[in-house]
């Protein structure tokens, strides 16, 4: 994959440190398990062993992961812009007509979504639909329960 990976400043700045912890701390501890674990004898009938090694494989995937996150990052500046319509990284506060209940969504990359802490994927059903529109605008969304309609009543960036 070589297409750049959208996120926000936050996220970046996350990955970043998840990366430094991974490298100056994880590894050193499990290369330190591995060596422990040799130490105990037969490697064959060595659970401690196995669970290192198995650690130690979890890391070094993971480092790859989020240098090549970090490598083909894109981080979105909404400094410069005016909240007038919905983009990567708004948040937005919607009416729900069916529900008539009013719910408010940070649009994030696929990696920062949580929809717990009122984050949504830009490339989610709901994501999809609101970008690009405008305050007011009346904006469907295919969800797996149906077809969702909601208004777009405040757009913020944060």
């Amino acid at each position: 994959m070589s297409h750049s990976v959208p996120m926000t400043k936050e996220s970046y700045e996350a990955l970043q440190e998840e990366l430094k912890r991974l490298i100056r701390e994880e590894r050193p501890r499990v290369i330190q398990d591995i060596a422990e674990a040799r130490g105990h004898g037969d490697l064959s009938e060595n659970a401690e062993y196995d669970a290192a090694k198995n650690r130690q494989s979890f890391i070094e995937g993971r480092i790859i992961e989020l240098q090549d996150k970090l490598a083909r990052a894109y981080v979105v500046d909404l400094s410069n812009l005016k909240p007038d319509k919905v983009v990567f990284g708004a948040t937005v506060t919607l009416y729900d007509t069916a529900t008539e209940e009013e719910v408010t969504y940070k649009i994030v990359g696929e990696d920062e979504a949580d929809i717990k802490q009122g984050k949504i994927s830009c490339t989610s059903p709901v994501g999809k639909a609101l970008i690009g529109h405008k305050l007011d605008d009346s904006v469907k969304a295919k969800v797996p329960s149906g077809i969702r309609e909601y208004e777009i009543i405040e757009i913020r960036y944060e």
